[in-house]
């Protein structure tokens, strides 16, 4: 399935202004979160064909939610990508046992980040 609607969570203002125009220059339309807590009212009202995930957030970290959105059969088919500054070996295999399905360290690539979401649709 082609990917086309991205969901961007991350509390940084920075971080999400970057992703999104990166993103909406390629031709995807995408959605913003702050934090997890805003990122499922979003997902229950728009599935989005990816998420982007932040781990370090205020309140539910990125982990937590994306083992949250992993076990959810609404939303576990749904491929995650952590956008993290986690940048240890450890974080990495973490992330990916939580249900991600790749792992960037921040700052993103915007190469490589593309690459990794072609690969996925």
């Amino acid at each position: 399935m082609p990917i086309k609607k991205v969901l961007v969570v991350d509390d940084s203002p920075t971080e999400r202004y970057f992703l999104t125009e990166l993103l909406t220059k390629n031709g995807f339309t995408v959605s913003a979160a702050e934090n997890a807590e805003e990122a499922v009212l979003k997902l229950k009202s728009q599935l989005p064909d990816l998420i982007l995930m932040d781990v370090v957030m205020p309140g539910q970290n990125g982990f937590q939610l994306t083992r949250q959105l992993s076990k959810d059969p609404v939303t576990q088919h749904i491929p995650v990508i952590m956008c993290t500054s986690k940048n240890l070996q450890t974080d990495r295999i973490w992330g990916l046992r939580q249900g991600a399905r790749d792992y960037l360290t921040k700052p993103v690539k915007a190469d490589e980040l593309l690459e990794k979401i072609s690969a996925l649709g």
